[in-house]
């Protein structure tokens, strides 16, 4: 008996509570103000556009570096002078020399 009357009072409260709400005095139902949720939307906009900004930035410092290094990383004296044999502005003897001398 029971069960039936929680099957047939469940609809009927659903449908009562929007009669059941009651405006302000005013119609408006103020749940926008003062520090409640009002100024955490603010602040959850604010993340959201700055954590976008953050990552605009840090897509175009890495597509400008040819997206080979990571940032804040120099090649090494060695890696350029590897670049410049592979450029052809040194020959192979050249190259062996100055390895030497940046190995040790």
């Amino acid at each position: 008996m029971s069960s039936r009357i929680a099957r047939i009072a469940a609809p009927l409260t659903l449908l009562a509570a929007p009669a059941i709400a009651q405006p302000y005095n005013d119609g408006y139902y103020h749940h926008m103000d003062g520090w409640g949720f009002g100024l955490m939307g603010f602040g959850m906009m604010i993340l959201f556009w700055g954590g976008l900004a953050v990552l605009i930035v840090l897509a175009i410092r890495w597509l400008g570096d040819g997206g080979g290094q990571p940032l804040g990383r120099k090649p090494s004296p060695l890696d350029t002078l590897k670049e410049r044999l592979a450029r052809g502005e040194i020959d192979v003897e050249d190259y062996e020399a100055r390895r030497k001398i940046l190995e040790g």
